[in-house]
């Protein structure tokens, strides 16, 4: 009998704040949750909310370069209201578990955000239609 599927409902009725509260922080198998499940919860939500995969690259690029404290003061973190606001509760969530100084977890949110990029691509070039 093949495993148990998660299905994209269940997936997209994810606490990803949460998932990035306790990933961020913890690690061991939370880190897994946040970069397995809600990685793929997190591309889904940027779908619906008409993000393409570079934004949100460009996102992880910016805390990267520049901080989480810095892409927390975006005024549009994601293009789109509604997006922006996910985003920024994302960012938000991030930096009130994460000290000034914690490069290394910052490192893991910029990452976080390539692997929502990366299955956004994923899912964008398998979901097109084959000729």
């Amino acid at each position: 009998m093949p495993p148990d599927r998660t299905t994209d409902a269940e997936l997209s009725s994810l606490d990803i704040p949460l998932l990035l509260r306790y990933g961020l922080t913890l690690g061991g198998a939370h880190r897994t949750a946040l970069f397995g499940d809600g990685a793929v919860a997190a591309a889904l939500t940027a779908e619906e909310q008409g993000v393409l995969p570079r934004a949100v690259a460009f996102l992880a690029e910016v805390v990267r370069r520049d901080g989480l404290r810095a892409a927390v003061e975006l005024p549009e973190p994601l293009p789109g209201r509604e997006a922006a606001r996910t985003a920024a509760e994302w960012l938000t969530t991030a930096s009130s578990v994460l000290g000034e100084s914690d490069l290394e977890n910052e490192e893991q949110l910029a990452r976080w955000f390539e692997a929502v990029a990366t299955i956004m691509a994923l899912r964008h070039t398998h979901a097109a239609p084959h000729p």
